[in-house]
């Protein structure tokens, strides 16, 4: 019999433990994929600084957007210099005024430029007064000039009201437009399309005929056709309701044939049928099994589906069938460049194209970004 010698001590090893790696959820993931994609960073950064542009418009535009001043005033250039080509430390822009000549194509005075009063620039000086989300009355502004007088740094339209403030305060209308329509279009669409893949048989044919007519239509007439029925006197709120409503109804077609298509895949997978099997209801199914197995495709359709939003609703507005005065936007704000002497003369007022171009890329590029990340392959 072998004795145990219980003062021994037993052998040690060299074994070292592997540093264990903590659990990453899904959205962790997502994330970690979409930080490698420069332009999907892009895309997000600038996508939050439109949404903070829209949010607090009135605080980051620097004039009251009806206010008025030289008519086709030019955009004034911030320096570094006074009128004598001296270097100072705080920037200024010059002021506008109108001179005895007249433009021979146009006939509007021509504007000049008076070096005799600088304006000085500066970060939250006070302007005109605003109510913030309309409760909180407010006078400062993120820039502007520092003594109150008027600064236009994309120029002025017809009227002499500032284009930059006007194109901040149309990015809230435009935006608005587009998420409101993308998230009635977003759920409307994605309901149909779960329901129809899951249930298949007669009730899938007949559901996807109604969708086929739906899409068949030729949108930019029916659009045309639909917003023309509105009263011109009726109210800005009721006409902007209008669009949304008629945009949306129009648009959940193709989000549903797509769902449609991811659903009648997952539809087969096995844990939806180890589901069925259990007694799950069809509403727990599809809401719990198949929507977040689908949830990574909508984003990326959502985010890629709001620049069409934007640009329809430019193009609207610049034939008149969007948004009506008071409001503004950027499609109201491009009925002024509807004549190519307009342009020519005033290159300026082209300015909120910008501002759509700048949205649709930013969109676009975090769509991409969005989709490479959300690839489970």
């Amino acid at each position: 019999m072998l004795a145990f010698d219980s003062s021994a001590t037993p052998p040690t090893t060299d074994i070292v433990a592997k540093p264990s790696r903590g659990h990453e959820s899904y959205i962790a993931l997502v994330w970690r994929r979409l930080r490698r994609s420069w332009t999907g960073m892009a895309g997000l950064v600038l996508v939050v600084l439109l949404l903070l542009m829209a949010i607090f418009a009135d605080f980051f535009a620097p004039m009251d957007p009806k206010a008025t001043d030289v008519g086709f005033a030019p955009p004034q250039v911030m320096s570094f210099h006074d009128k004598d080509g001296n270097f100072v430390f705080q920037p200024r822009v010059y002021a506008l005024s109108d001179s005895e000549e007249l433009d021979p194509v146009t006939f509007q005075p021509i504007v000049g430029i008076d070096y005799d009063n600088p304006r000085l620039l500066g970060f939250f000086v006070k302007g005109a007064e605003y109510r913030l989300f309309g409760l909180i009355p407010a006078n400062r502004h993120f820039f502007g000039s520092t003594d109150g007088k008027p600064v236009h740094f994309l120029g002025t339209d017809k009227f002499g009201r500032d284009v930059l403030s006007r194109a901040i305060i149309g990015s809230r209308i435009s935006l608005t437009i587009a998420l409101t329509v993308v998230f009635i279009v977003t759920v409307i669409g994605t309901t149909v399309g779960m329901v129809s893949g899951y249930f298949g048989g007669t009730f899938d044919v007949w559901l996807q005929r109604f969708v086929e007519l739906v899409l068949a239509f030729p949108q930019l007439p029916l659009y045309l056709a639909l917003t023309s029925l509105i009263p011109v006197t009726a109210p800005t709120n009721v006409f902007l309701a209008f669009v949304i409503v008629v945009m949306s109804a129009l648009g959940w077609a193709q989000m549903s044939r797509e769902v449609r298509g991811k659903t009648l895949a997952l539809a087969r997978i096995d844990y939806v049928r180890a589901a069925m099997a259990v007694g799950a209801t069809d509403t727990r199914i599809i809401f719990q099994h198949i929507l977040p197995n689908v949830m990574s495709h909508v984003i990326v359709a959502v985010t890629l589906h709001i620049p069409s939003v934007v640009l329809l609703e430019s193009f609207l507005g610049f034939l008149g069938f969007a948004v009506k005065p008071p409001l503004i936007s950027w499609g109201l704000m491009l009925q002024d460049t509807a004549t190519y002497s307009v342009i020519g003369s005033y290159p300026w007022i082209l300015a909120p194209v910008g501002f759509v171009l700048v949205t649709v890329f930013a969109f676009n590029a975090l769509g991409d970004g969005l989709r490479d990340a959300v690839d489970p392959y």
